[in-house]
């Protein structure tokens, strides 16, 4: 095990005991975080590991933000928040596809869908729980009927800002793995903004049917998330 390798352990298990401690995930999912870190960081290195980072980090506060009002109109996350393996894996698995194949092809337009499905999974997130509880009007994203607020593929305009800004904040660190600057930053903000909007689609379709679950519906919305930033990124290089 060289230096390197040493120092990402370290690294993670830090983090992990943090996770732990704030009760952001429990042991299955700190697990499943420090394999889904481990490999970002082993073949994606720095960038994709602090946006990676920083999606959970957002994710947290996003949860946390005014939970007592979310528990109050039932749309708390359950386990009052704390998340474990499967949403780890939904939310993550996609980008370490993609970035493990970016380290043995080195195609820039991998990193445009490494980054695509992290900014998938932070501008669902965030739309999601901040949108409970700040969004007005929801509407389902289908046919554009009156939904309740929390409901599957439940869509306000409020929620689809967020949404936009969350990708985007994910984009700003691509932009430090390829001299392909203002492509990337456009492709991965709107390649996780559409992923979101897909995660909202399945939600309201095959979710509600009982076809997907949470944590399918995550993965699915962060790897089609992923292709298509990194298709938007293709076109415009």
């Amino acid at each position: 095990m060289d230096s390197n390798t040493i120092v990402d352990f370290m690294i993670l298990g830090t983090l992990a005991i943090i996770a732990y401690s704030v009760r952001a995930l429990d042991f299955k999912g700190i697990v499943a975080a420090f394999f889904i870190g481990f490999f970002v960081l082993e073949f994606g290195g720095f960038y994709p590991f602090v946006a990676l980072f920083l999606f959970v980090f957002l994710g947290v506060l996003a949860t946390k933000y005014r939970f007592g009002e979310k528990v109050q109109l039932g749309l708390a996350e359950e386990h009052r928040g704390v998340r474990s393996w499967g949403n780890v894996l939904g939310n993550g698995l996609a980008a370490v596809i993609f970035v493990i194949m970016e380290h043995y092809t080195e195609m820039d337009i991998l990193w445009a869908a490494t980054f695509s499905a992290i900014a998938t999974a932070n501008a669902d997130t965030l739309a999601s729980e901040l949108g409970k509880v700040l969004g007005k009007k929801p509407r389902m994203i289908t046919n554009f009927k009156r939904a309740k607020p929390g409901m599957n593929g439940a869509v306000s305009l409020q929620g689809e800002m967020i949404s936009l800004l969350g990708a985007l904040i994910i984009a700003v660190l691509a932009v430090f793995v390829t001299p392909y600057r203002w492509q990337i930053l456009f492709a991965v903000t709107f390649g996780g903004f559409i992923g979101a909007n897909i995660d909202s689609l399945v939600g309201a379709t095959l979710e509600n049917r009982g076809i997907t679950n949470n944590d399918s519906t995550n993965f699915l919305a962060t790897f089609f998330g992923g292709v298509l930033g990194a298709l938007l990124f293709y076109v415009m290089i």
